[in-house]
């Protein structure tokens, strides 16, 4: 099958493999490769071309790069996922780029971009996080059933291995609407492109790339943590949020405020019209935002 035709989306210049820790990691680019880099990292169960529209924006100026995170898109899964794993493959990523980089991430890939930062202190000259800002302060409930969610947890693990993939759907169009019914704001056309590349087919139907065992996850973490990271980031930091209310975001003032209160160099902004995926519902203005910021940083 073709890959789906979407207005503005724009398949990749490049692609290559990286080994990191075990894992065969899967990275796209556009743009001239002489030009200064930007790193793009997606969020949870997306993949590198989840940038597909605002790459070529801002290929004219930077060479852009995007890799699936182990066990999403073509990168291969993995036993587990801890997320100080994920923060080393981006480490690996941009030591393989080898020059001094920006990085941009949205969702999961923001909050890991901000930490990746710290460990490339300097090579990483400025941090872009799209709304990915943390999970909300847990309940006086989740806090009372930790044992209770651990041991749902390993449940869910037992369950996975003894089947270790996704049900097969019988049309891409199905998954389509699966994805649909979870982010109702995204487009027909880019959602058709965005699942083409979050699947794959065989005889049997479509089933998504991602590793089932990415759901989530229990151990000793805790909401109050992420305030003290983003106060240790020497970098110049974007911090975007959507304007309009959406399944993940944006955060009220009253959580995202004080975890980005000690940043030592901060800027906000807010895009007009976009959800939680800014970069998918307003590609153009979120391009024109990061290339006024970058230059300007």
């Amino acid at each position: 099958m073709a890959v789906p035709a979407c207005s503005g989306a724009v398949e990749p210049d490049r692609e290559t493999f990286l080994d990191s820790l075990g894992a065969r990691l899967h990275v796209v680019e556009w743009g001239d490769p002489g030009a200064p880099p930007l790193l793009c990292c997606h969020g949870y169960f997306d993949h590198a071309r989840s940038f597909a529209l605002l790459a070529p924006l801002l290929a004219d100026r930077y060479r852009v790069l995007a890799f699936d995170a182990r066990g999403h898109g073509d990168s291969q899964w993995a036993d587990a996922y801890a997320w100080a794993t994920h923060i080393r493959d981006i480490v690996v990523v941009a030591r393989w780029i080898g020059r001094p980089l920006h990085l941009i991430g949205h969702s999961m890939g923001g909050g890991q971009v901000v930490e990746a930062a710290r460990a490339l202190r300097e090579q990483v000259a400025t941090v872009v996080n799209i709304d990915g800002f943390g999970p909300p302060p847990s309940t006086a409930e989740e806090e009372a059933g930790q044992v209770a969610r651990f041991t749902a947890y390993l449940e869910q693990r037992r369950q996975i291995a003894a089947r270790p993939d996704w049900r097969p759907y019988a049309s891409l169009e199905q998954l389509v609407e699966r994805r649909r019914a979870q982010n109702p704001r995204l487009g027909g056309d880019w959602l058709r492109y965005f699942v083409f590349h979050a699947a794959r087919q065989a005889d049997d139907g479509w089933r998504w790339k991602a590793d089932p065992l990415l759901g989530p996850g229990a151990g000793p973490w805790r909401p109050e943590w992420i305030a003290p990271g983003y106060a240790r980031l020497s970098q110049p930091l974007l911090a975007i949020v959507g304007s309009e209310p959406d399944t993940w975001g944006p955060l009220p003032e009253a959580i995202v405020g004080p975890r980005l209160a000690g940043v030592p160099c901060l800027t906000r902004a807010t895009i007009a019209g976009a959800g939680h995926f800014v970069h998918m519902e307003r590609p153009g203005e979120t391009a024109a935002l990061l290339r006024d910021w970058v230059a300007a940083a």
